[in-house]
């Protein structure tokens, strides 16, 4: 990668403001304080290096979990300049590891052409809500280190040896008087640098988890960058081109871009900047979507596949079975909101706009039996689309009828305040009977559902609008599906799934959830949807209150609690549930539906790429892969509930 000719000393860390806020409002500067904040903290770290690597001076970061879940990042960029800082006083790693908004990244004169520093508030809020931080940095011939604890500087840097290398190694402990649990998700971590690394062309990333008695270790370089990527995430998909178009463009707005075909249904296009994942989309994702209409439409024109009499194809069209990366790289980018999910630079769309339309027009001039493919499949869409409008506007005239809308077996609540009710969406009719009879009327809707239904990977638009099945799943949440959904409109606040412990209640979870990530995903994102978590076994015993047992270690938890209590395993009754319509209407609302003593699980969507992997492999028409999966994951499933 090309080199930012710049100087990189004290005098381009700019400082802007205090520390003092982080420590009592961390949410404001990291989202939460759940296992997904805990996470932020390391992504922060390795953003800082990442941002070396796109300005051309490191070629190596290493993440390693360290027993006591300590978080240890090294890289071989340039080291944080460790001269005195006009300003602060301190030295200049000082200064960015106590100071927010203290960074190399602000304004045109500093150390970086391009970065993805969270606002350049990202090492020294890690600071603030760690147990301790210790920094050691390699540069200028020597090596330097400083320590600090809960954000306050304990050791000053000082010079502790000689070096002819350069790089920043930082280790800490997130404070577990602020995180919710400290506990790190090896695969969340190892997804992410997966995709930072398909994002930056030769970049190594290595993570290790050392807590593990054999521990576990992944390795990623991709010198393909978006091509790679997009290979990776087509790897389940069947394609309509065995290659990924690309598109790459050096200047001032760098713009790199894969695209892929495949005959999948639904559209996967991830748009990043400054290797930030821009799920809101942007001004760069505008330019390209703009563009791939555009040139398909005069492409198909001018070979006469659209006649004169068609219409123009639509983007909905264009984009089916789409698979794209776009990456552009912007000096100064202007986001909305302090998370940066959406890019606001207007400057962006004509750019992305103008490097689409000649790159893919070329390509298109030069791969014509691709070009004839992707564009019967684009037809063949439209065609859908024109039946799925037919029936979408059907479903529209049946919900200005309002009450009449509503589907025959659901079961409504009294209440009409969206954020106080709940459905249960039930599997069979005799569950269904037990959950209408045990419920609150007041804020609990039942809606039963019965018999497999349609699974949506592998079905158009046109299939799901009036489907039997899952026409009183769309009725009841009342806020319509695909590109009508709307989140203001869903009437209820939980749209809950209850189904059996079995293959068969895993299975339906796993179709409706499906439905709601291709349809309704916006219900997932705002975190409406959730799975009940019905009891597995019941213990009782005259003289003694049923316990309730929820998995197999809860069980056997129990039973150690009894015989501490002199009660041994022959003198309690079993019984294991087979099915929700084996409880009794007061049984399964005090185990599964009473909000005080239930447990419900939130589906979210922290990673919308690994989510949509995992449907593509599980739901989708490729049948090794699925096969593959199971063989290697059969072994971990202890709980087909979780």
């Amino acid at each position: 990668m090309e080199k930012f000719e710049h100087e990189y000393k004290a005098d381009q860390i700019q400082v802007l403001e205090g520390l003092e806020a982080v420590r009592k409002r961390p949410g404001m500067y990291i989202g939460s304080v759940s296992v997904r904040g805990l996470h932020h903290l390391v992504y922060e770290i390795v953003d800082n290096a990442v941002d070396e690597a796109l300005a051309g001076y490191c070629k190596n970061i290493k993440v390693i979990i360290e027993p006591g879940n300590i978080i240890s990042v090294e890289d071989d960029g340039r080291g944080i300049p460790v001269d005195k800082h006009q300003k602060t006083g301190l030295s200049a790693a000082e200064t960015v590891y106590t100071v927010l908004h203290a960074g190399g990244k602000f304004g045109g004169d500093s150390g970086y052409k391009v970065s993805g520093g969270l606002h350049g508030v990202g090492a020294s809020v890690v600071n603030a809500l760690s147990n301790w931080t210790e920094v050691t940095i390699q540069r200028d011939g020597g090596i330097f280190q400083m320590s600090f604890e809960r954000g306050k500087t304990i050791k000053t840097l000082e010079r502790i040896g000689n070096s002819d290398k350069t790089g920043t190694k930082v280790r800490f402990l997130a404070d577990d008087t602020i995180f919710e649990t400290l506990e790190y998700e090896y695969e969340v971590l190892e997804n992410r640098f997966r995709e930072m690394a398909f994002l930056t062309k030769g970049l190594n990333i290595e993570i290790e988890d050392q807590r593990l008695e054999v521990p576990k270790k992944a390795k990623f370089c991709f010198e393909g960058g978006l091509n790679s990527f997009v290979e990776y995430l087509n790897k389940n998909k069947e394609k309509l081109h065995p290659n990924p178009i690309y598109i790459e463009k050096d200047g001032e707005f760098p713009v790199e871009i894969a695209i892929q075909y495949t005959t999948s249904y639904s559209e996967s296009i991830y748009s990043f900047v400054n290797n930030i994942n821009t799920i809101e989309g942007g001004t760069h994702l505008e330019g390209f979507k703009r563009s791939l209409t555009k040139v398909f439409n005069d492409y198909a024109r001018e070979k006469n596949i659209l006649k004169e009499k068609d219409a123009n194809l639509v983007g909905d069209d264009i984009r089916e079975g789409v698979t794209a990366v776009i990456s552009v790289k912007v000096k100064e980018p202007q986001f909305e909101g302090q998370t940066k999910t959406k890019l606001g630079n207007s400057e962006v769309t004509g750019i992305v706009q103008s490097v689409v339309n000649e790159h893919l027009a070329n390509f298109l001039e030069e791969n014509p039996n691709v070009a004839k493919a992707i564009l019967e499949k684009c037809i063949s869409a439209s065609r859908a689309r024109e039946a799925a409008r037919k029936a979408r506007e059907l479903v529209r005239k049946k919900n200005s009828l309002e009450t009449s809308t509503l589907p025959g077996k659901l079961a409504d609540c009294s209440s009409k305040l969206a954020e106080e009710c709940e459905v249960y969406i039930v599997e069979g009719d005799s569950a269904g009977g037990s959950a209408k009879q045990g419920r609150d009327r007041k804020f609990q809707a039942i809606l039963p559902l019965w018999g497999k239904m349609l699974n949506v990977e592998k079905a158009r638009a046109d299939k799901i609008y009036g489907n039997d099945k899952l026409n009183p799943v769309i009725l009841a949440v009342g806020a319509g599906i695909g590109p009508d959904f709307d989140i203001t409109k869903i009437r209820y606040g939980k749209v809950i799934i209850m189904a059996d412990a079995d293959v068969d209640g895993a299975h339906i979870r796993t179709l409706l959830l499906t439905f709601f990530f291709r349809y309704m995903r916006p219900l997932i994102e705002n975190g409406n949807v959730y799975l009940a978590q019905p009891p597995l076994f019941k213990l009782s015993k005259n003289g003694m209150e049923d316990i309730y047992c929820y998995t197999d270690e809860d069980l056997d938890k129990q039973f150690k609690i009894l015989e501490e209590k002199g009660i041994s395993r022959d003198q309690v009754g079993i019984q294991r549930y087979k099915g929700l319509g084996e409880m009794n209407p007061e049984q399964l609302w005090e185990t599964t539906m009473n909000p005080e003593t239930r447990t419900l699980v939130k589906v979210t969507m922290d990673d919308a790429i690994a989510a949509d992997e995992i449907f593509t492999l599980l739901m989708g028409d490729e049948v090794n892969p699925r096969r593959e999966f199971i063989e290697q994951n059969a072994k971990y499933v202890k709980n087909l509930d979780i």
